[in-house]
């Protein structure tokens, strides 16, 4: 298929190898200043009528949070569908939503691509559906990433922290700060590291006084990010294509891969 990218850092190079690796074209790259881009700029709209003008069928957007929302919204605009990784956003997940039903178009997201990760989640989610009724088992999330990420804490940690609030009625709020005093019971502490050059380490605790647990998905590379994220256009634009899939909605790695 042919494949526009947005967004042309570390993780824009990557997908671009795994996409001309599984057969794709990709027929523009944009970024503002990267070299290698075809089209530089960090416009919305201009970035909108690139994607249009070289003939894509599908979009992958991997820039910065504070750019992503303005994007999502000119992309959906196009008709063409699009895979989102940049994070940092999903308090205007309803928004977006409603941006894609009234554009008629789709929309994949993910906190995270790599397929472990995904398979983490599940783990995760077993783990804590086990501990819950064992009153002496606390819980914590710590996440380290490369000292370049612009959010903290990640889009994955976060998201792991939703699973956890999901599946142990115990607790109901996610604490992202420092605790300046004692943590009640209902807080679920997220906390974040930024340091050198790590692609992305995540741990769950579950702790008592007896014994602790820890599940750890490490990340060796992003290159399990990148095919993910070429994976998942190529799910999406198939889907779109022989009617599996609908235009107007969102799509995630659960729909994908469960």
């Amino acid at each position: 298929m042919k494949i526009a990218l947005v967004g042309y850092g570390k993780m824009g190079h990557m997908i671009e190898t795994f996409a001309k690796k599984r057969g794709n074209n990709i027929v523009t790259i944009i970024d503002s200043y990267a070299e290698g881009a075809i089209v530089k700029t960090s416009d919305p709209k201009e970035i909108a009528n690139a994607v249009k003008d070289f003939g894509a069928e599908g979009v992958i957007e991997f820039t910065h949070p504070d750019a992503v929302l303005n994007n999502i919204n000119a992309l959906l605009k196009t008709g063409i569908p699009i895979v989102v990784g940049t994070t940092g956003w999903n308090s205007h997940i309803d928004t977006v939503k409603k941006w894609a039903k009234e554009n008629n178009n789709s929309l994949f997201y993910a906190a995270n691509y790599s397929i472990g990760v995904n398979l983490f989640y599940k783990i995760i989610e077993a783990a804590s559906i086990l501990i819950k009724d064992y009153d002496e088992y606390d819980c914590a999330v710590w996440e380290a990433h490369h000292n370049q990420k612009a959010d903290s804490p990640s889009g994955t940690a976060l998201e792991i922290a939703n699973r956890l609030l999901a599946t142990n009625p115990k607790k109901t709020k996610i604490i992202k700060d420092a605790f300046h005093s004692k943590p009640k019971e209902n807080e679920l502490h997220v906390s974040s590291t930024r340091i050198g050059s790590v692609p992305g380490t995540h741990t769950v605790f579950f702790d008592s006084f007896a014994d602790s647990i820890e599940l750890t998905h490490t990340a060796r590379s992003r290159e399990g990010f990148a095919l993910g994220a070429v994976r998942a256009i190529e799910w999406l634009f198939e889907g779109l294509n022989k009617g599996s899939l609908s235009y107007g909605e969102l799509y995630t790695m659960e729909d994908m891969l469960y």
